[in-house]
């Protein structure tokens, strides 16, 4: 028996609340070195990720710790692979389809993937360095489910990874309650400055930067 047959899942809830806010809004409303280097980017549009992280690093070239997590990651875990910016294919079809069938619910690598039609095809969500059809072997696993900072951002099991068309973050476990009801506070003042926007109103006025009107 695999031992990811424990569930991690997000409550659907909290799933549709960071959906609604973004990664731009939780970023701002976390007040935490949380976002991940901005070239790691979805590999087909409107690709999203709101789940428990599973990290995991693999050695350059390197997937044998991507097959080893797959038996490992609670069900409705994303997994986050650090591979030293290493660009292979470390991730493709094959990989999808036993993600899909352990309840991995997404994607985040630093590396490359390959199969990106396929992937799309399944809308898997996956968010990648970059694309690349070269393979990789399979010799070393130098850390599975173990925290690590991953594209300039801490992360560890249970972290909250919400992945969109803006970029990646990372909420820590303990900061996840209050991120997101402080996002969606700063969500519901945006929405109010907006209107007055659209009313006639200038950003200058509403964020008390008139001063700088004869300014520049």
């Amino acid at each position: 028996m695999s031992e990811n047959q424990s569930s991690f899942a997000l409550p659907a809830a909290l799933a549709s609340r960071a959906r609604a806010l973004g990664t731009a809004t939780l970023y701002e409303a976390s007040g935490l070195p949380c976002a991940v280097d901005p070239q790691v980017r979805p590999v087909w549009p409107g690709a999203f990720i709101a789940a428990p992280a599973y990290p995991l690093v693999c050695s350059p070239g390197d997937n044998l710790a991507i097959h080893i997590a797959m038996e490992r990651v609670p069900r409705g875990s994303a997994l986050v692979v650090g591979t030293s910016n290493f660009l292979a294919g470390y991730w493709g079809e094959v990989l999808t389809v036993a993600a899909e069938a352990a309840g991995v619910t997404g994607l985040i690598i630093d590396g490359g993937v390959r199969d990106v039609a396929a992937i799309a095809a399944r809308c898997f969500p996956v968010f990648a360095r970059g694309i690349s059809v070269r393979g990789t072997v399979k010799a070393s696993a130098p850390s599975v489910g173990k925290p690590m900072i991953f594209a300039g951002a801490a992360v560890a099991a249970g972290d909250l990874v919400v992945a969109d068309d803006d970029g990646v973050v990372f909420i820590p476990s303990a900061e996840i309650e209050r991120t997101i009801t402080a996002g969606e506070a700063r969500a519901e003042k945006e929405a109010a400055m907006m209107q007055r926007i659209a009313q006639g109103e200038s950003t200058l006025e509403l964020m008390g930067l008139t001063q700088w009107r004869h300014n520049a």
